[in-house]
């Protein structure tokens, strides 16, 4: 029996470019035509965390998209 051989990348560096990073971000947006993104990283409580991510998973909804509609909500009201 041959022993199973795995590749592992290389380290990642702590050269980041935040250009290459905010081009990235932008890349996934699914539609052309919307705003650029931007990423917000929070820290929060497990509890929180489980709390969201339960109900999101009942409702089919994305972590993501549920607090984008939460912080337009409260940030862009007209």
């Amino acid at each position: 029996m041959s022993a199973k051989k795995i590749q592992i990348g290389s380290k990642p560096t702590a050269n980041v470019d935040p250009d290459r990073a905010d081009q990235w971000v932008q890349s996934r947006s699914q539609d052309p035509a919307s705003e650029p993104m931007k990423r917000l990283t929070i820290d929060i409580s497990a509890d929180l965390h489980r709390a969201i991510k339960t109900a999101c998973a009942m409702n089919g909804t994305k972590m993501a998209e549920e607090i984008r509609q939460l912080l337009a909500q409260k940030y862009l009201q007209t």
